[in-house]
């Protein structure tokens, strides 16, 4: 915590930052931080992933008198989503100061939100379009605000909310902090920025700053019925000293630490749901090694700290890039290489590939380890396992004697190659790869040929129906085949390999805004 001990922050603050496990200040709140303290209005020009959030919230939280039970901070961001998630990384770091906030946003009862204002708040984190309609009530007072923040401003004026930003600074006292965080600066948010803030100092943060350049990334395709084989297969084919496997639910860590346990693999689960001495206990074998997949949830891994992780793997896409870039930071430590790794279902394609435009970069694709590599790797493990049992001094006198049995009816190879089998069969992920069999379609060799029920009377051409295809299913554009378009109906030839990706990722999707509902065609003769 010495990075953020120079900030000479209240002990409750640091307590709340080292509880979100957050080690040292990003490049957005080095700058940030000190500079807020001294007073200074900030034009702050970073994108998600950077820690905007701290950036403005620690200060904000440090400035609050949480004796006094009046709004003193008033954050204002776009979305219900945005306003959610910033109070809530706002609660949890405040939590020791006994810091208040609350989201106020429109969708939600008025009446609940006038009396948790009523009963006294300290930070407001509100969409403008509420915030100003509990000012026009008087439900809601900014007398006692010290600190204004405008989050994500260009987004909030994309969305026309210039003259609401502009009539709530109008209830605001002359004497008061102001910071404006944007991706972007347009002309809208200069001119917004020379009415309102005084010498604000300028902070910039490039994408280049998101992510750790040590870090390897790269992703595969699976589909979801086929994670968890596919999930063992790169295991199994990695060189992985220890991983953090990241769910996206508590119900999926336990479920997958239970069947990774199952398999033969030394695997721990940890989530918000354990006691701090399941925790303790489960994070001391990891640093010793006695465990050496830990599976976690984004929350429960906030404070992880160990510098020898090899691997990240996401079982489960994060939702945002903010926690990919926490996730994948928990790998390629005090200057090691480290791997990031990523199982992408067709449906998480869009999600990938948002992502990929906030970090500035595009994750390399991989293909699924083969069965037949996994085994070579896997054979020269179990010899070694076999070879420490044959070297070793245990008494293994029991099964001297069930092997002389068994020679009486069995060659000594047929036993072997039986007890073998035995001892490793549930070591080995004999996933089919071929999850779908979409049978005679038609198709030209090695193709699958799919029905589309869109045709030209949605205006698709050829070339976009091919971007559809690749985007959705994170396909080379190349590698579709033939396309025929109808009035009413297409028809569309991808590989065989892709063709359960192409299915999953497309059916139930939009083309040109018209639902699309796909199945794998009849044979032209009966079409």
């Amino acid at each position: 915590m010495k990075s953020f001990e120079r900030f000479d922050l209240d002990p409750a603050i640091l307590k709340g930052i080292r509880e979100m496990g957050f080690e040292e200040p990003s490049p957005i709140q080095a700058a940030c931080i000190p500079a807020v303290l001294r007073g200074e209005d900030v034009i702050g020009q970073a994108q998600t992933g950077t820690g905007k959030t701290a950036a403005f919230g620690i200060p904000v939280l440090e400035r609050i008198d949480s004796r006094r039970r009046v709004v003193q901070s008033l954050i204002l961001a776009p979305t219900r989503e945005l306003a959610i998630q910033v109070s809530e990384e706002l609660r949890k770091i405040g939590r020791p100061k006994r810091v208040r906030t609350l989201p106020i946003y429109g969708g939600q009862p008025i009446g609940r939100q006038i009396k948790a204002l009523q009963q006294g708040v300290h930070v407001v984190i509100g969409t403008p379009g509420r915030v100003l309609d509990h000012l026009r009530r008087g439900t809601l007072s900014l007398e006692h605000v010290e600190i204004m923040v405008l989050d994500e401003a260009d987004e909030m004026l994309d969305m026309g909310f210039i003259d609401d930003i502009e009539a709530v600074m109008e209830f605001l006292p002359q004497h008061r902090q102001l910071l404006l965080f944007s991706a972007t600066m347009p002309p809208g948010i200069r001119s917004l920025s020379q009415k309102y803030m005084r010498k604000p100092r300028y902070i910039t943060v490039n994408r280049g700053e998101v992510t750790v350049p040590a870090i390897e990334q790269a992703y595969y395709r699976v589909l979801e019925s086929a994670k968890l084989d596919a999930l063992c297969r790169i295991l199994d084919s990695e060189d992985v000293d220890l991983a953090i496997i990241f769910c996206r639910t508590k119900k999926n860590v336990d479920e997958l630490a239970e069947n990774l346990q199952a398999r033969g693999y030394m695997a721990g689960g940890l989530h918000g749901d354990l006691a701090q001495s399941q925790r303790d206990r489960v994070m001391s074998a990891f640093r010793k090694g006695e465990i050496e997949l830990l599976v976690a949830t984004d929350v429960a891994a906030r404070g992880i700290d160990v510098g020898s992780v090899s691997h990240v793997i996401n079982y489960d896409i994060p939702q945002d890039v903010e926690s990919y870039v926490h996730r994948i930071g928990r790998t390629g430590r005090a200057g090691r290489t480290g791997m990031a790794l990523t199982l992408v279902t067709p449906r998480e394609m869009k999600q990938l590939r948002a992502i990929e435009e906030e970090i500035g970069r595009q994750l390399e694709s991989r293909e699924l380890p083969t069965l037949e590599e996994v085994a070579q790797k896997q054979q020269r493990a179990w010899m070694a396992e076999v070879e420490a049992v044959i070297e070793s001094e245990d008494d293994r006198s029991l099964f001297e004697e069930l092997y002389r049995k068994l020679e009486t009816r069995h060659s000594p190879e047929t036993i072997a190659v039986a007890a073998l089998q035995l001892a490793f069969a549930d070591r080995f992920a004999t996933g089919n790869d071929a999850a779908y069999d979409f049978g005679e379609t038609g198709a030209s060799p090695g193709m699958v040929r799919f029905f589309i029920n869109v045709g030209k009377n949605v205006n698709i051409r050829p070339h976009e129906l091919v971007k559809v295809i690749s985007e959705y299913a994170g396909i080379s554009s190349k590698d579709v085949g033939r396309i025929n378009i109808y009035d009413r109906f297409s028809f569309v030839e991808v590989p065989e390999e892709a063709a359960p990706f192409v299915f999953e990722a497309l059916r139930q999707s939009k083309i040109n805004g018209a639902r699309v509902n796909l199945e794998p065609a009849r044979p032209r003769n009966r079409s």
